[in-house]
């Protein structure tokens, strides 16, 4: 790939990336499932711009067909109507990829489909295990060949082996789960079953949906919203679900105590879709009480407040309707800019963030702007858009920011980066205020975070170092590849 070639995700860049989405449907009339499939990866095509792909197979044929077809980009640019026609099946599993451990490259596009002597598995991953480099060596000392550097298939690997020695493929998947240590949010098709899986600690998230005979797993809700189904449950945190001719079956021998979940706080924040609930709670809600919390732990004098798209917005209007002063529009975003981006050369005069996003001077010119972000990661686009408004005429920026500043790296699918890299690392807020140009800073309260979810336990990880389970010693994220 070309050096200057980048991946990117749609939005200005210096973003927090989340690794993948999964679909899954079982359609009991027999009926085939990959356009639905797409419209569902279509939904959530948010969660990766990589790479995607569907996997489906006929409950009705011969033990171990599949048929596959993944590739880079997005839906739209890897599946056609041709494409779809040629995958035949009544149930099917579908997958969108950013990589934050594995290579961007089509070997590490998902779904995973693996050829084994009890038949065939297909694997949608989301999520990073933190024990996947131990589990993989294991395999590897077993005669273990590996197609991929992603450790979502030394989970297929795993419970096909596990499969060899159980009655079933749900208690191969369970035995699997018990090895697992980190996020993952799971779906396997076997030739007559979807099986759903979520970690102990519901890092990430996964619900379950019906329309008409037909049953979905999804990541978010909104790609059942997409595809006419309705919402049933969310897999909880740790439970394992079995969908078959006879319906849903569910196992929650594995889940722990509420008081130990753990679930992304982010996806609240920034990674799910305005319209999607998690876990019973609107993700919509969740922006726009942290934009309330903001105006009243960090009010300022302003004639006017706006969001950075898309993720700012909603708690640009929280931050609004609590504090009195005008929500306004003060960026057009070129909605245009997709997967691939074109980064300019150092001697061009183009600015990458200008050819994403644009500020309306007639809207700041000679105003004092509350600006509204979702994270500030490295800094280097903050400070950037801050300009960019005092280019427009903006006589003051306030920046507001509706996450606690970044000092710890991620370890369970969420690419935030070594500690050097953090901007907020041995920094202050005072610091970090005049780095980026700003006329003040203000960050979400760490106490505020659990308001967002309505009391439902997080991961405060990346805030305060102090993770659920133990932390790898050193950063694995990227160990495997070749």
């Amino acid at each position: 790939m070309n050096k200057d070639m980048i991946h990117e995700q749609g939005e200005v860049t210096d973003k927090l990336r989340e690794e993948c989405g999964v679909f899954g449907i079982y359609d009991l009339d027999g009926q085939d499932v990959a356009s639905t499939i797409y419209y569902g990866l279509f939904a959530l095509q948010h969660r990766g711009q990589e790479s995607c792909g569907i996997a489906v197979s006929d409950t009705h044929g011969p033990k171990g067909k599949v048929s596959s077809f993944k590739g880079m980009g997005l839906a739209n640019e890897v599946f056609n109507e041709k494409t779809l026609e040629s995958l035949h099946g009544d149930i099917g599993v579908g997958h969108v990829r950013y990589s934050t451990a594995g290579a961007s490259t089509r070997e590490n596009a998902q779904p995973l489909v693996l050829n084994y002597i009890k038949g065939t598995l297909g694997l949608a991953h989301n999520g990073n295990l933190i024990n996947a480099l131990e589990l993989r060596k294991e395999l590897e000392y077993g005669g273990a060949i590996f197609q991929t550097t992603i450790d979502s298939e030394v989970i297929a690997y795993h419970i096909a082996r596990e499969r060899v020695k159980t009655k079933s493929v749900e208690e191969a998947v369970r035995n699997a789960m018990k090895k697992m240590e980190g996020a993952y949010s799971l779906i396997v098709m076997s030739p007559r079953k979807l099986i759903g899986a979520r970690d102990p600690y519901g890092f990430k998230p996964l619900c379950i949906g019906r329309r008409d005979n037909s049953y979905i797993l999804a990541s978010e809700t909104c790609a059942l919203d997409t595809v006419g189904a309705e919402f049933v449950r969310d897999v909880e945190p740790g439970e394992l679900v079995v969908i078959t001719r006879e319906g849903i079956v569910s196992d929650k021998s594995m889940c722990l105590p509420r008081k130990k979940h753990a679930r992304c706080i982010f996806e609240y924040i920034y990674f799910a879709r305005p319209d999607s609930h998690i876990d019973g709670v609107s993700v919509y809600a969740s922006r726009i009480k942290a934009g309330r919390a903001l105006a009243k732990d960090s009010p300022v004098e302003a004639d006017l407040v706006v969001g950075v798209p898309e993720s700012g917005n909603a708690a640009a209007l929280g931050y609004s309707l609590e504090s009195g002063i005008p929500y306004g529009t003060a960026f057009v975003k070129n909605s245009y800019v997709g997967r691939t981006f074109i980064r300019p050369k150092q001697s061009s005069r183009i600015s990458s963030v200008r050819v994403k996003l644009n500020a309306l001077k007639e809207v700041v010119a000679g105003k004092r702007i509350i600006m509204i972000d979702d994270s500030i990661v490295r800094g280097t686009t903050s400070g950037r858009i801050v300009k960019m408004l005092r280019d427009a005429g903006a006589a003051e920026v306030h920046m507001r920011v509706s996450s606690p500043p970044f000092l710890w790296p991620c370890y369970f699918g969420t690419d935030v980066p070594a500690r050097e890299q953090l901007l907020a690392y041995n920094r202050t807020v005072e610091e970090i205020c005049e780095k980026i140009g700003a006329d003040s800073l203000g960050y979400l309260e760490i106490d505020r975070l659990q308001e967002l979810t309505d009391g439902l336990e997080i991961c405060r990880g990346c805030f305060t170092g102090t993770y659920p389970m133990e932390p790898p010693k050193e950063d694995i994220r990227g160990d495997f590849e070749l």
